[in-house]
């Protein structure tokens, strides 16, 4: 894309203001910085404008004016994100959905609500939670990650080993679709006629269109809770003992692992209770009936002392049950008491290949020079190695990438996925190759211009660049992709 003049950007603020308002259009550079980048600070890019919509018909405006001036844009929501999906790779407007960030409705009766994309995940729950209801996807950034965000990346979460991941909630949206126009997939019905085309808008990373509202299912809390916490001198034994919970015909609400580094990590920022000489814990959590709760719970405590856990544990009570999760999904922050920075990982792997897919993580970082911790959703096989770096040091986030790339293509070699609900956007688009033939990713490119013909939202994402990571080698896939993609790195 060209660059803008000045009085062609100038032209464009004002048409934008006219649309949203004055106080809702950023362009100087350094307020544009704020938007530079997701989770992922490997990647960063500047769009022209960031702009805040606070309806529906604010979007299409926007995405009409977009067209009409041939300008890139993407919809951004918490900026939670781990692949970069939501940069502006080719500059254009940044449309923030954070105003947009209302529950609209909600109906008990028929267990769903109305939300707008920017609402914080976690608010959702509140709202509802007084009367009983929760929505189930909670991924562990919920506290920060908005609806829309999680739409874009079909996200998961601890729960989804029992619960499933968001399109297993999402009954329908309101979207505007890439020229503008707005229209409903799905509906406040479990069923609908048709194609399911809101299933294939959920998890198409903001390259299909932008949802402006969502209907989602609410569910009764559950009778009752049990959380489990089991400590093992031994990796591999806690690997086992994912596999022999669900063998024993168990589907537990959540599976977590957390390793010795990432235990050490939260103890030093939290002290929740996590003993740090252990090698790894599982954290098992059943939830459902009352009746049957405590013979189940057996039965876990049970497989893991048979896979050799050292200690078993149940949580007492709410407040032991929610230290031991604030542990959990405090994790990635309580990295930064031990590094500067850390890429994560999102791979996904049959559970039974645990075992030999975290030895060989292990190995291949240790390989690269660096350290890792690992905490992940043990019960689903989706991985969340973090490889932890000091951008300092010439070199190091070079070894980051090389390490990154071979724990990518394990997990492609033992019948996985490269991401579970990361989603692929920028950082592995060029790993696509690993699992998808050339046949599949031309159907796919098929299908996003249909929805995306001029290929102007959200630009530059999912798909590989020129040079696919298997020509190009796994060192090289970042610095290619941000060379293609017109991006700078950080460091």
């Amino acid at each position: 894309m060209a660059t803008l003049t000045e009085s062609r950007k100038r032209e464009l603020r004002r048409d934008l203001e006219a649309i949203v308002g004055r106080g809702a259009v950023l362009s100087d550079p350094e307020e544009l910085l704020v938007y530079e980048s997701d989770g992922l600070t490997l990647f960063r890019a500047l769009a022209d404008f960031v702009v805040f919509p606070t309806s529906a018909e604010h979007v299409a405006a926007v995405v009409r004016l977009a067209n009409r001036a041939e300008l890139p844009f993407v919809a951004r929501g918490a900026g939670t994100g781990l692949s970069g999906g939501c940069l502006p790779a080719e500059g254009g407007i940044v449309l923030s959905m954070m105003r947009m960030n209302r529950v609209l409705e909600v109906d008990y009766d028929n267990q769903l609500a109305v939300v707008e994309p920017g609402l914080v995940n976690l608010h959702l729950s509140s709202r509802v939670g007084p009367k009983g209801y929760y929505y189930a996807p909670d991924p562990s950034s919920q506290q920060a990650c908005t609806i829309g965000g999680n739409i874009a990346n079909n996200s998961g979460g601890p729960h989804t080993l029992k619960y499933g991941v968001t399109t297993n909630h999402v009954l329908g949206l309101e979207v505007v679709m890439p020229d503008g126009e707005i229209v409903w997939l799905g509906g406040k019905t479990r069923e609908a006629p048709g194609y399911d085309l809101a299933g294939v808008f959920v998890g198409s990373e903001g390259t299909f269109g932008i949802a402006t509202k969502v209907v989602v299912r609410i569910l009764k809390k559950p009778q009752a809770v049990k959380t489990v916490l089991a400590v093992f001198e031994h990796v591999d034994g806690a690997s086992e003992a994912v596999s022999a919970i669900i063998a024993r015909g168990l589907v537990p609400a959540a599976v977590e692992m957390i390793d010795q580094l990432t235990i050490q990590a939260v103890e030093d920022a939290f002290g929740c209770g996590y003993p740090r000489d252990a090698a790894a814990a599982l954290l098992v959590e059943l939830d459902g009936l009352a009746v049957g709760m405590a013979a189940q719970t057996e039965r876990i405590v049970a497989a893991c002392r048979d896979a050799g856990a050292r200690e078993i544990r149940t949580a007492r009570d709410e407040a032991e049950r929610a230290l031991l999760w604030k542990g959990r999904k405090s994790a990635f922050g309580a990295y930064g008491r031990v590094s500067p920075a850390y890429m994560v990982m999102d791979g996904v792997i049959p559970r039974t290949k645990l075992p030999y897919v975290l030895r060989r993580v292990n190995e291949i970082v240790a390989a690269h020079g660096l350290r890792v911790g690992n905490v992940f959703h043990a019960g689903d096989g989706n991985l969340h190695p973090n490889i932890l770096y000091d951008p300092r040091r010439p070199g190091e986030e070079a070894r980051v990438v090389a390490a990154g790339a071979e724990i990518m293509k394990v997990c492609a070699e033992v019948g996985g996925s490269i991401s579970g609900e990361h989603g692929i956007g920028l950082e592995k688009s060029d790993f696509m190759p690993l699992i998808f033939s050339a046949a599949d990713l031309a159907l796919m490119r098929r299908l996003k211009n249909a929805f995306n013909p001029t290929g102007l939202c959200n630009p530059g994402k999912v798909f590989p660049t020129k040079k696919s990571c298997v020509e190009v080698g796994p060192v090289a896939y970042r610095p290619h992709a941000i060379e293609e993609k017109g991006l700078a790195q950080r460091f």
